[in-house]
């Protein structure tokens, strides 16, 4: 599967699980971005001038914080979100380690 392709499942994904994604001009200091809460909703804020595969890192690594999703993912349920195999597999591997 191509990165553009898994970009634009993983914003359409974070769309569905109503995560806003926005695309901003961030400082060097902050990285390529990353999940927050804004007024009690989550966020993606990830750097306007990162490359594809880092957009594709940066998203996958915040949806699999979201415990919504993270726990239908480790349970092996079908999350409310419809996902291909290689994303699912993808988010998983960024989901936290227990332990």
């Amino acid at each position: 599967m191509q990165e553009q392709a898994i970009l634009a499942e993983l914003e359409a994904a974070a769309g569905q699980l109503g995560v806003k994604v926005s695309y901003e001009a961030l400082q060097a200091s902050v990285g390529m971005g990353g999940l927050c809460r804004v007024r009690g909703e989550y966020r993606m804020i990830i750097d306007n001038r990162s490359q594809v595969g880092e957009r594709v890192a940066t998203l996958a690594s915040g949806l699999a914080r979201i415990p919504e999703l993270a726990s239908a993912l480790a349970e092996g349920d079908s999350p409310k979100v419809q996902l291909s195999q290689a994303v699912r597999d993808l988010v998983r591997h960024y989901a936290p380690r227990a332990g």
